[in-house]
């Protein structure tokens, strides 16, 4: 199995997971949206909180030269540690949300 293929595999239920969540307020909704390359990964929040319309990023995740990049990370505990958990090294995974002069202090990948 290549290293795409690998990651989609792990990736993609992990995300559908957090999708299926559901919202205290009725009118919001996550969204899951894959990229046809599957190199890129998107979990939304989307609807509106009584009058103001709500259109968020709560992750992205963006396959880099074998490498998962962390962009945007806006769970609780972090989806790093999901896919840790799941098996990804991680020397695989990049904390993309820090600085390059910061990464280096994590215990995951610089770049």
């Amino acid at each position: 199995m290549d290293k795409l293929t690998q990651f989609y595999t792990i990736i993609s239920p992990i995300l559908k997971e957090y999708a299926d969540l559901p919202y205290s307020c009725q009118n919001l909704e996550h969204k899951l949206i894959i990229s046809d390359d599957k190199k890129n990964y998107l979990l939304m929040t989307i609807g509106w909180e009584n009058e103001v319309k709500i259109h968020g990023c709560l992750v992205h995740l963006e396959i880099i030269n074998d490498k998962i990049w962390i962009h945007r990370d806006g769970l609780e505990d972090g989806i790093a540690n999901d896919l840790v958990r799941a098996g990804i090294p991680k020397s695989e995974i990049v904390l993309a949300f820090h600085p390059l002069d910061v990464r280096q202090f994590t215990e995951f990948a610089v770049s």
